[in-house]
């Protein structure tokens, strides 16, 4: 398995807190991964890290064998990684065309032109065109994105990471605030979109357990900041002292 994404004994301290304690995973080639656990286990933090948001006290970060510790995400994107941006709350203001345009043009090196030349440029057109067919969003490109249903403000929040190409993707909640049957149609279109795209691998947090075992081909579970856990579905969802430690005394 050809390792793409790497943290090695990664910690992250504020303070005397310890967000992160010398955690370590590695994505690979073809992997949908899955990171769970309670509040404050350093989910949101570990994909900061990941994603060059926030640099680490301690560790290493790579991608593709490079160290990107700090990075930030604007030259990560560059190098074939993106994080789901929720543009929608950011720009409330965009149509849905607008918000995948901002990422396109970011990819194209031509961001000063989005407003003023989104119309006249057949390419960035042609790319916004392409990536709302494929999630679903071709007959809303001229509608406000704050007007969409929310299952639809979920495709166009992922939508926008995609049009960046990325080889590897991580999504945060990328169903939450839908309804079950939403759920699994943001899902259905994530993964055919990824595999029509040729993205590499797949990372999110989600809190939904029937999406991380429905989805995932591996689960990393955190608890106060340490990998309590990281294996195949299966061996999660059979480790019933794991399950009530971190999702919860019902098991799903």
């Amino acid at each position: 398995m050809t390792a793409l994404l790497e943290a090695d004994g990664v910690s992250k301290h504020y303070g005397p807190f310890r967000a992160l304690d010398r955690v370590s995973l590695t994505v690979g080639e073809g992997e949908f991964v899955s990171i769970i656990g309670p509040n404050g286990a350093g989910k949101t933090t570990l994909v900061n890290v990941l994603t060059g948001v926030t640099p680490p006290s301690g560790g290493a970060v790579r991608f593709k064998g490079r160290d990107i510790a700090g990075l930030g995400r604007a030259r990560l994107a560059r190098l074939g990684m993106a994080r789901s941006f929720q543009l929608v709350n950011i720009f409330p203001g965009l149509t849905v065309e607008e918000t995948i345009a901002t990422a396109v043009v970011s990819r194209l090196g031509r961001a000063s032109r989005l407003f003023a030349r989104l119309g006249a440029d057949p390419e960035v057109r042609e790319e916004v065109r392409e990536v709302a067919a494929l999630f679903n969003l071709s007959e809303h490109l001229g509608r406000p994105a704050r007007t969409l249903p929310q299952g639809d403000k979920k495709l166009l929040d992922v939508a926008s990471a995609f049009a960046l190409r990325p080889e590897v993707i991580l999504l945060d909640e990328p169903t939450s605030g839908v309804g079950t049957r939403d759920k699994h149609a943001i899902m259905e279109t994530l993964v055919a979109a990824a595999s029509r795209i040729g993205i590499r691998a797949i990372i999110q947090v989600e809190h939904d357990m029937d999406i991380v075992f429905g989805y995932s081909a591996r689960i990393v579970a955190l608890h106060e900041g340490r990998v309590l856990a990281d294996g195949p579905p299966d061996a999660i969802r059979g480790d019933a002292h794991l399950v009530a430690t971190v999702i919860g005394a019902r098991r799903p």
